[in-house]
Order: C-alpha cells, then sequence, then structure tokens
C-alpha cells in the first residue's frame, strides 16, 4: 500500500487549496457571489454524495481523516455554529464567539453512525434561513465584527468568505474520493 507524501497528504487534505482570507469590504457583487456559494452547498453535497452506500459512505476520504458520512454531519455542525455567529456579531457589540471541538463532534455516535439524511434535511433549512438573512444585511453589517478566541477579529465579509470556502473545501474530499475510487 502507497504511503502518501506530505505533499499528497496536503492535496487530499485541502483539494481546493487552503481558505486565503480576502481584503475587505468585499465589492457587493463578490458578496453575492459568496452568498450564492453558501446557498448551493446542500444541493451540491446531496449531489457529491448521490448513491453512495453504506461501505463507501464510512470511507475516510483520506488516511487518517474522517468518512464521508463524518464530513456531511460535519457540515451542519459548522454551519448552524456559523449561523449563530453571524448573528452574534449581527446584534451585538464585537462578541467573542464560543469555539467548539469539532473534531471531537465528528467522533460522537451521531456523526460516526446517523443517516446522512438527517444532515442533510438540517443544511436545506439551515442555508434557505441563513442566506435569506444574509441577502437582507445592509452594507453597514457587512463591517461589523466578532472576536475568535484563538484568530483574532474578523469582520462579516471575512466570515462570509471562509463559509464559502468551506461548503466546496468539504465537497471536494467526497468529490476527490469518489474520482480516485472510480466511485
Amino acid at each position: 500500500m502507497h504511503t502518501p507524501t506530505e505533499t499528497e497528504l496536503e492535496r487530499l487534505r485541502y483539494p481546493i487549496g487552503r481558505f486565503e482570507a480576502p481584503q475587505t469590504p468585499l465589492p457587493a457583487e463578490e458578496r453575492r457571489r459568496m452568498i450564492d456559494q453558501i446557498a448551493r452547498t446542500p444541493a451540491d453535497v446531496r449531489r457529491a454524495v448521490e448513491g453512495l452506500d453504506e461501505t463507501q459512505l464510512d470511507t475516510a476520504y483520506r488516511p487518517g481523516g474522517w468518512t464521508v458520512r463524518q464530513v456531511v454531519h460535519h457540515l451542519p455542525d459548522s454551519h448552524l455554529n456559523a449561523y449563530v455567529r453571524f448573528k452574534l456579531a449581527a446584534t451585538e457589540d464585537h462578541p467573542t464567539i464560543r469555539t467548539y471541538d469539532e473534531a471531537a463532534w465528528g467522533e460522537q455516535s451521531d456523526a460516526r453512525t446517523a443517516d446522512i439524511a438527517l444532515s442533510l434535511a438540517i443544511l436545506d433549512a439551515l442555508h434557505a434561513r441563513w442566506t435569506g438573512w444574509l441577502r437582507s444585511l445592509s452594507p453597514a453589517a457587512w463591517r461589523r465584527t466578532l472576536a475568535h478566541p484563538e484568530w483574532g477579529d474578523f469582520d462579516l465579509d471575512q466570515v462570509l468568505s471562509m463559509y464559502a470556502w468551506h461548503g466546496p473545501h468539504h465537497i471536494a474530499h467526497i468529490t476527490s474520493l469518489r474520482d480516485r475510487e472510480g466511485w
């Protein structure tokens, strides 16, 4: 069995590249494009997992990585936190957000064994509500900020760009695995 090199592992971990924060404020058209990307995420995830059987869902996308099932369950976990973070920043003055141990969440029994239909349903509803609300924000609202206890201060444009990247990042974990395995 081939042991991946550090470069190969990097490509497996970041199939679309690492997140790069943009300069902000974002132009309105770029912001709309990112919101549209977030809105498409549930349908893109559904396409990525379409037709996979239980064995395939329980296959890790890389050595030492999560299974496809865990990736699917991670998305609503992460995006629910993102939704709350956006709401806190929109309604409070520079709130310090709460972090969570996403790796530990990914090891919980629901992430390891639950039917992915549950998380797909959460994503559908969450993204519809989240992106509808994001589209209603004024230009001034995008300059509101939050504090991450480990990573520092972010404005909402930066947070938006992170989550516009996040969905495609994890979807690419699934689609690149499918490509490598010929699924």
